[in-house]
């Protein structure tokens, strides 16, 4: 397990340009890779060092399989793109023009990069919350467009591929479970879907731009005036816009803690927030106005939770013979797909 202490931090804040004596350092996050693989040398792990005078940074470590010195220095040139053009985003620091170094750490290879620590992180939305996170997003998507920007990593929520919010791969492999009127359901399913994906098709074959990718509750945080910022974009990659703000909006109307609970009203109200807040300043055009339902529609019918997540879920009915719960799975994927 890496394990960080204060000379390491000076050691690497040297390079960043700070040479105070660091008096504290205090974890943040950890993925613990080494519960699986006792000799793994895979990391995630962020950190927060304090000095005297108190100006707290936070000390990110990487080294992850899929993640490459090109694609944290590129994460890190968007967020830094982004408060350039006004985003409230923590400074991130620089080391010979880069914003991420390999450094040998008790013996890990990391990648680092070191940013200003933020208060007053969000942790729970509410929907005047949500209705600025909206504004922020649509404000961070035009400066992706109007400026080019790209980063060349896979992103948590498109439709058009493995994400965090619909699975219809699982559903889609369960064909062979259902006979008679349950396979006629199925069948039923499937070709609403089919037809659904044909009408967003043409999203599949517009401009992608960088999209910070993960706008949840722990990677925000607001002003004393009450301005909503954002931090880590560890998730960052390109994206077709409209689909993020979608599925961005769902993640915060569905996945977040809430300051008023969690029920239905509370949910679809901060569904509502967040895309007012988002067309209030990127309006969806008449086509976007079309796809969106139908865009929903799939995401609301094939909710990972529901097919394979939940304890009885529709994966696990099926494995575990219960055909009478699948069925009534069926029949909620099918009213879910009406719009």
């Amino acid at each position: 397990m890496l394990v960080v202490k204060c000379s390491d931090i000076d050691r690497i804040l040297k390079d960043f340009g700070s040479f105070e004596k660091t008096k504290y350092v205090s974890e943040l996050q950890r993925d613990n890779y080494e519960k699986n693989d006792p000799a793994s040398k895979e990391v995630r792990l962020v950190v927060k060092a304090g000095f005297v005078p108190d100006r707290p940074l936070v000390i990110r470590f990487k080294n992850e399989t899929d993640v490459t010195a090109e694609i944290m220095e590129s994460q890190c040139r968007f967020a830094d793109e982004m408060r350039k053009n006004g985003v409230m985003v923590p400074r991130q620091y620089q080391t010979n023009n880069a914003f991420a170094r390999w450094y040998d750490v008790n013996e890990y290879h990391v990648l680092v990069t070191v940013e200003e620590f933020v208060e007053n992180e969000v942790t729970a939305v509410d929907a005047a919350i949500a209705e600025k996170t909206g504004e922020l997003l649509a404000k961070m998507h035009s400066i992706s467009e109007k400026n080019d920007l790209h980063v060349s990593s896979a992103v948590l929520f498109d439709p058009f591929a493995a994400n965090d919010l619909f699975d219809t791969a699982s559903f889609l492999s369960l064909a062979p479970a259902f006979s008679g009127s349950d396979q006629a359901l199925f069948n039923h399913i499937v070709r609403k879907y089919d037809a659904y994906m044909e009408v967003l098709s043409p999203l599949k074959r517009q401009p992608r731009y960088a999209v910070q990718g993960d706008i949840s509750c722990c990677n925000l945080f607001q002003t004393c005036s009450g301005e909503i910022g954002i931090f880590d974009f560890n998730r960052c990659g390109d994206n077709n816009l409209f689909c993020d703000a979608v599925m961005q909006a769902v993640f915060e109307a569905r996945l977040m803690d809430y300051q008023d609970g969690a029920g239905d009203v509370i949910r679809a109200d901060i569904l509502t927030s967040f895309l007012r807040g988002y067309r209030s300043v990127r309006n969806f055009s008449e086509e976007q106005q079309n796809w969106y339902p139908h865009l929903y529609a799939v995401i609301n019918a094939f909710w990972s939770s529901d097919i394979r997540w939940k304890e009885d879920s529709l994966l696990h009915s099926v494995k575990n013979g219960n055909m009478r719960r699948a069925r009534e799975w069926l029949e909620t994927i099918w009213q879910r797909l009406a719009i």
